[in-house]
């Protein structure tokens, strides 16, 4: 079986988990009726359209 020669040092340690956890940004697409960036395969909340459809009537008070 094998074993480590060494103990694996903390900076090692974290550094291999650091990579491994890493947030990555939200992919943003432009809504095709009004230029919102919003989600992919999701309703815009500016203007209520999903594929080219009114989905929701959207609440613009504010």
């Amino acid at each position: 079986m094998a074993v480590p020669r060494a103990k694996t040092s903390k900076a090692r340690t974290r550094r291999r988990k650091g990579i491994n956890m890493r947030l990555t940004a939200p992919t943003l697409v432009e809504c095709a009726s009004c230029g919102n960036l919003i989600l992919s395969h999701r309703v815009c909340p500016k203007c209520g359209f999903y594929r080219g459809r009114q989905v929701i009537v959207p609440d613009n008070n504010g």
